[in-house]
């Protein structure tokens, strides 16, 4: 066996992880920190972490975040609802926190996401929402921070008095 490919976890560990998955699903505005999902899940931080990674592809935080900023979508989409009042439904403690993870992730400010949501809902028709949802779930292959300084900054040119 390749150093790169660990075995699939075992039925029974896999279960407790599905278990804690859910729990994120269900209640993705609560705070789940790794303490909290480890106890769902009854091992160890560290195990649960690491299996939660091999099992779903997603450490925890970053599976957490794409079930935010896909419940955000979904709000702005279809709903009247504030922005602000957006960032706390979904789980942020600030407009300004969600709107800067919300740019990270999606290249859009969450006003700019809801023009761009609603102009596609014509066209769109009658999509399922689970499939809209799946269609539209962000990429977290990598860290938000990391995204953010791997993305180009743009330059001030230098003054023609320089």
């Amino acid at each position: 066996m390749s150093a790169s490919r660990r075995p699939d976890p075992a039925p029974a560990l896999l279960r407790r992880l599905l278990r804690a998955r859910d729990r994120i699903d269900a209640a993705s505005h609560e705070d789940w920190p790794i303490q909290r999902l480890a106890r769902v899940s009854g091992v160890s931080q560290a195990h649960f972490a690491r299996s939660f990674k091999q099992a779903f592809g997603l450490p925890p935080h970053r599976y957490l975040l794409t079930r935010r900023i896909e419940q955000a979508l979904s709000l702005l989409r279809d709903t009247g609802l504030s922005i602000t009042e957006i960032a706390l439904a979904t789980g942020w403690s600030s407009q300004g926190s969600f709107g800067r993870i919300f740019r990270d992730i999606t290249g859009h400010s969450p006003g700019e996401a809801r023009s761009l949501l609603r102009a596609q809902a014509d066209s769109l028709g009658k999509v399922p929402a689970c499939i809209l949802r799946a269609a539209l779930r962000p990429e977290l292959n990598i860290a938000v921070l990391e995204k953010r300084r791997r993305a180009p900054t743009p330059k001030v040119p230098p003054s023609p008095d320089a």
